[in-house]
């Protein structure tokens, strides 16, 4: 299944970048390609890397791909990775103020010992995925730097096998969750690349 979302999102990208580079220039002088990083995501220890690439006028599409291979003392961990993909339309011009956005994501996770998440007890092991709204504001930092602040709330399915909480742990069930709530929040530095 992931390398089926990644060949998908790939192929996206590719037909996008094509299909922009060549047209854009001619009429609008705005920035085409940005490459990003969201600081709230490097606090939780995940790797994180994002491109936005303009489409039109007001329209971009945003792609997130976040990694933590990490477990930490006494077999505690949040690992998983995840893709979003994201279709924006800015309500002045891209890469500059505000824009709404409508995303997909897609992931996996294996997470247990962490107190605060409530996984103090028990290890989670399984897929989420589902789809969300967000609003979000880009400010221009200078010649090739953006901040961007987003959030977004929608809609997960989760579906994941449960053990207990130690080193090889028993299996206790398997397991189904359906979330409403915030799908995504981010601070972003963006480099701009053209």
């Amino acid at each position: 299944m992931m390398r089926k979302v990644i060949i998908v999102a790939g192929l996206i990208l590719f037909m996008v970048i094509g299909r922009s580079h060549g047209q854009e220039k001619k009429f609008y002088d705005a920035p085409l390609v940005g490459v990003k990083t969201n600081a709230l995501y490097w606090l939780t220890t995940t790797i994180n890397v994002g491109a936005e690439i303009g489409l039109g006028r007001k329209t971009t599409v945003d792609l997130l791909g976040t990694y933590n291979p990490w477990s930490f003392g006494d077999n505690k961990k949040v690992k998983h990775w995840l893709i979003q993909p994201e279709f924006r339309y800015w309500t002045c011009e891209r890469f500059n103020g505000h824009f709404w956005g409508l995303h997909a994501f897609y992931g996996e996770f294996n997470m247990g010992g962490i107190k605060m998440l409530g996984l103090r007890k028990y290890r989670y092991e399984g897929t989420l995925y589902g789809a969300g709204i967000a609003y979000g504001h880009q400010w221009i930092l200078g010649k090739r730097w953006n901040l961007e602040a987003t959030i977004g709330v929608g809609y997960a399915r989760i579906e994941y096998d449960k053990y207990k909480y130690q080193t090889c742990g028993p299996y206790i069930k398997k397991g189904t969750k359906d979330y409403i709530g915030p799908t995504k929040v981010g601070i972003n530095f963006i480099y701009i690349i053209k």
